[in-house]
């Protein structure tokens, strides 16, 4: 039987991608986004491929009081909720060196892309545990790399990671019907960081694919850390 993912961010980019790849492998899917012609537009596309797209939600990270009314109405609208996959977030400004940073940035990167992710997680965690759902954060490493490294983005992830790996020990410890793993998408090319093509990028059809054929592969992932395509270094 098809069960429902909400994909957040999902107008646009990775986002989009795992919910068109998702929704071709079975998947009845919901449209997390903050604007709503964005979000129509992507309803379309979807649709036109066939894909049974139960509707869109309207979700701000940034305002939490927003947030817990998007949770009710996901619960009142789709109680067989059974993902969700955590991708809308910011970049923050990446052109900056770390001691450039201003504090503002940093703290506006973090209230979306931990904050706002940890409150719409929390405020769905009844709905995931009572179907034994799952809950996919997309993230990058929290290690630094020489090659890539804006402070205000790695911080806001590597909280993400820390809070999959919390939860994920908790909910094994407590015997909670809920499943939670970080992905790291590797580097795609998506407006986020201005469509940057370079060697070893992939694209957003491509990353959304191999997403939804880890998330559809049966296997438990419980608390881990899976890089689709890794950095790959420099010689």
């Amino acid at each position: 039987m098809a069960k429902t993912v909400l994909v957040t961010g999902a107008n646009k980019g990775i986002g989009f991608g795992i919910a068109k790849h998702l929704g071709l492998s079975g998947w009845r899917v919901v449209v997390g986004a903050r604007n709503e012609h964005r979000a129509a537009k992507a309803v379309d596309q979807l649709q036109a491929l066939g894909i049974d797209v139960r509707g869109w939600v309207n979700i701000d990270l940034t305002d939490l009081d927003g947030i817990r009314q998007a949770a009710d109405e996901v619960a009142e609208r789709f109680p067989d909720l059974a993902l969700l996959v955590n991708n809308a977030g910011i970049p923050g400004d990446m052109s900056m060196a770390s001691a450039d940073t201003e504090i503002s940035d940093i703290k506006a990167t973090i209230d979306v892309n931990f904050i706002g992710t940890f409150a719409l997680t929390k405020a769905l965690l009844p709905l995931i545990g009572k179907n034994s759902g799952r809950i996919v954060n997309v993230t990058v490493p929290s290690e630094v790399s020489p090659y890539w490294h804006p402070l205000a983005y790695v911080a806001s992830k590597a909280a993400q990671n820390a809070m999959t790996g919390v939860m994920a020990m908790e909910f094994q410890q407590n015997n909670t019907p809920i499943e939670t793993f970080s992905v790291h998408p590797g580097p795609t090319t998506t407006d986020l960081n201005g469509n940057m093509t370079l060697p070893g990028f992939h694209d957003i059809d491509t990353v959304g694919r191999k997403m939804a054929e880890l998330i559809n592969d049966g296997r438990s992932h419980q608390g881990e850390f899976i890089e689709l395509y890794p950095i790959v270094k420099e010689k």
